[in-house]
């Protein structure tokens, strides 16, 4: 009963402030209005002899005012102005009777007094609400507790994903079924004298499914899911974060058995004392409180606590000892057998034409992550439908795989034929280099088309298996494939320009990488000099030592300068010695902007002939 008046009551006030709201609008627009008629209808008006008389009302901003037209019609009209002495002269000129109302007095208490006073009772009614919600308790209480959880509870049984819906992680998933089957039946492990992990932590680069493995987990055990990201945590306020964590775990005791996942954990877990922050910010209070939770003092029983991250390095080695996270399961990119069940997966909703072949797009897509592949089988449904097509067909599938790989190419941009004719041999060389090397993948498709990443063209390749690892040949070939480009521009322009940038950077990186990470070097030797540049960034040491004396820094570049000068070197004699193929590439190019595999491997039949 008491409940039922104090929601009426609320309803009540509520539209007690919808009402003084909308007295303060009207007052303001009676201030401000505006009206259809201008001083070009007035104009108009005047010269038409349409306007049988008026009434001038001055306002207290003199010479502004209102001038309400009696048109010889009937009709009358407003017209707000800002110099009423000039409407009265014209009036005059065209012998228009007028009245001219007094001067307004000016009601302070309505337009000053009144909106501050509305102002004032809103900001007690809000105040005063807030705290009987809060004093009442319950969920509306919580509105201003900034230290409550914020984490998204799953009943038991409401998850519907289950490890069916997750394909490619046959590994992946054996570890976890440990986890599901000791929250199924706790007791065959505990009488052993087993004790299950008290946390498992899932690292892998962006897009392989770990939020999704994650979500498995809690169909499969079917007990109740916590979830939050670990940005939820860190507030601006001091303290919030670390009472986050408790009341997180206050709620998870209640529901016990039941799991907490916190996704990108890296956002509240990094490395404490380190960085370009201080020792005793809001970030690390919450993560003292976090260790604190998992394995300190309290008691946690029951409760599993997953996360997951692609920044394991940053994380702080407290959490990662075992006790907290005790087992760590890495979730990687897919291998083909593993792309190819992830593609049936999402190719499921989709009609496909009899030509598309799943299992030659698992082979094609070597490199794509979970996420990868079901958005190129969602652009290739989204082209099929531009089409007015209800199934898929593979040219879909072609299409969107250029487009997830380089990106949208822009037909409409206007280029001249001299860089067209430019970009056609810069892309042939490097298409060139990338059929002659051994190591290299072939090309799938050439194109002068300029694409929404600010290129004026690629040459992309078709990887055709899975790579773990990779070899110094293939390395040093990578990087003659990447300066292909512009050994091209220079043998056919004799100039360079500036679209060979990016190549060069690349080829640069992956030289040095050569030398200081990978010893690769006979000079330098097998010596790591790799200085991790960017460790402040990811929560590292600020003071951070130069790890290399002034003459080793000095043979490191000489030795980049080698790699990079002998790479450039037998690209160009291999260039040149198939200079019919490139002009013939290029020519081609000019004609038709986008050539096939098929098409640019014929040209190297016609040079044999």
């Amino acid at each position: 009963m008491n409940t039922n008046k104090k929601q009426r009551g609320l309803g009540g006030s509520f539209i007690l402030i919808l009402i003084l709201l909308g007295i303060a609008i009207w007052i303001g627009t009676m201030r401000h209005s505006e009206t259809g008629y201008n001083w070009s209808d007035f104009e108009r008006d005047l010269k038409e002899e349409s306007i049988q008389n008026a009434v001038i009302a001055p306002n207290a901003e003199v010479p502004t005012g209102v001038v309400t037209f009696t048109m010889k019609n009937g009709m009358t009209a407003m017209l707000f102005t800002s110099d009423i002495t000039k409407v009265e002269g014209m009036l005059q000129t065209a012998s228009i009777t007028y009245v001219m109302k007094d001067m307004p007095s000016e009601n302070w208490f309505l337009y000053y007094v009144f909106p501050m006073l509305l102002v004032f009772i809103i900001f007690v009614f809000f105040f005063s609400m807030m705290n009987t919600q809060q004093s009442g308790g319950g969920a509306a209480g919580r509105m201003m507790n900034f230290g409550k959880s914020k984490a998204k509870m799953t009943g038991a049984g409401e998850s519907k994903i289950t490890f069916a819906d997750v394909a490619g992680l046959k590994e992946e998933k054996e570890d976890l079924e440990e986890i599901v089957d000791f929250l199924r039946d706790p007791g065959k492990y505990t009488k052993v004298g087993a004790r299950i992990p008290k946390g498992v932590l899932l690292e892998g680069p962006p897009g392989t499914g770990k939020t999704l493995l994650a979500k498995a987990i809690a169909g499969e055990a079917n007990v109740p899911f916590f979830s939050i990201s670990g940005s939820d945590f860190v507030e601006m306020f001091v303290g919030v974060g670390a009472s986050r964590v408790r009341d997180l775990f206050e709620e998870a005791k209640k529901h016990h058995p039941c799991i907490v996942f916190i996704d990108e954990i890296d956002a509240v877990a990094r490395r404490r004392g380190t960085g370009m922050g201080g020792g005793h910010d809001e970030r690390e209070q919450t993560l003292n409180q976090l260790l604190v939770e998992m394995d300190g003092f309290g008691i946690n029983e029951g409760i599993i606590v997953l996360a997951a991250t692609n920044r394991v390095d940053i994380l702080d080695p407290a959490i990662m000892r075992p006790g907290r996270f005790d087992r760590k399961i890495g979730v990687g990119r897919p291998d083909v057998k593993g792309r190819e069940d992830i593609l049936r997966i999402h190719a499921k909703n989709k009609p496909l034409a009899e030509d598309v072949d799943i299992k030659q797009i698992a082979q094609t897509t070597a490199g794509f992550t979970g996420a990868d592949l079901e958005n190129l089988m969602n652009e290739s449904a989204i082209l099929a439908a531009k089409e007015n097509r209800p199934f898929v067909i593979y040219e879909d599938v072609k299409k969107a795989f250029i487009k997830v790989g380089i990106g949208s190419e822009k037909k409409s941009r206007v280029i001249s034929d001299k860089e067209k004719k430019i970009t056609a041999y810069h892309e042939a060389g490097h298409a060139i280099l990338f059929h002659v090397l051994p190591e290299m993948d072939p090309v799938y498709t050439i194109s002068i088309i300029p694409t929404g990443v600010g290129a004026a063209g690629y040459t992309m390749p078709l990887p055709e298996k899975d790579e773990m690892f990779m070899t110094k040949g293939h390395m040093l070939q990578d990087i003659m494939v990447d300066l292909g480009g512009r050994i091209a521009e220079e043998i056919i322009f004799d100039d360079i320009t500036t679209g060979a940038s990016s190549d060069i950077k690349k080829a640069t990186q992956v030289a040095r990488s050569m030398v200081t990470r990978f010893g690769m070097s006979e000079l330098i030797g097998t010596v790591n000099y790799d200085d991790d540049s960017d460790e402040v960034f990811i929560g590292r040491d600020l003071a951070h030592a130069k790890t290399t004396s002034e003459a080793v820094t000095g043979q490191i570049d000489a030795e980049v300068k080698r790699i990079i000068t002998e790479c450039y070197d037998k690209a160009k004699s291999i260039i040149e010695e198939h200079i019919d193929v490139l002009h013939a590439c290029a020519k081609l190019l000019l004609e038709k902007e986008r050539i096939s595999r098929d098409e640019f491997e014929a040209l190297f039949e016609q040079a044999k002939v």
